[in-house]
């Protein structure tokens, strides 16, 4: 009998583990998340050693400059291909993204401004791309991405596609990130 308030401890603390993409990806039946190593601490214990040019942000992402958006990231190796897919993607239509939020929490966890920061930092006036690793781990950014992209490659207009991912992850999502609406 005693086993019961402890086991109702680890189930309570488990789920606050699992808020953010972890739990909007399960509301929406994303559940195709894709394991990723990341270097959470610098003690060495269980790290993962960084490769060059690769940054360890404090929420656990992975971020990697490349000298351009056709130079991938080394952190999508042996990633699914729908994954990789997602990236290219995502690097091409930086235009789009910028102006379309994700629902995923990465607005608050991360500090994304839009669904762009789940694949790709910045493009810098030189063409080098800084990409950051959690799309890799979030089937509800990836899942933004590619209806957008796809929306965009079938004519719709920037604020028609905003108006439909809006729509559809306003309700049951965690709240999207703070994205200007596109002009």
């Amino acid at each position: 009998m005693k086993r019961y308030p402890l086991l109702i401890a680890t189930v309570i603390t488990s789920a606050y583990l699992l808020a953010g993409c972890g739990q909007a990806d399960k509301q929406a039946g994303h559940d195709d998340h894709t394991v990723h190593l990341s270097n959470p601490d610098s003690s060495g214990a269980g790290a993962v050693p960084l490769k060059a040019g690769q940054v360890q942000l404090p929420n656990g992402d992975l971020q990697e400059k490349t000298a351009s958006a056709d130079q991938l990231p080394a952190f999508l190796k042996g990633q699914p291909d729908r994954m990789v897919k997602a990236y290219q993607a995502a690097a091409k239509n930086t235009d789009l993204l910028r102006y379309i939020p994700c629902y995923c929490g990465c607005g608050e966890s991360a500090g994304h401004g839009s669904n762009q920061n789940c694949f790709v930092k910045e493009v810098a006036a030189d063409g080098s791309v800084v990409w950051d690793d959690h799309g890799t781990r979030c089937g509800v950014c990836v899942t933004i991405a590619e209806t957008a992209v796809k929306m965009k490659q079938d004519g719709k207009p920037a604020k028609e596609i905003r108006a439909a991912i809006d729509k559809a992850y306003g309700k049951g999502f965690a709240p999207p990130t703070k994205t200007p609406l596109p002009s």
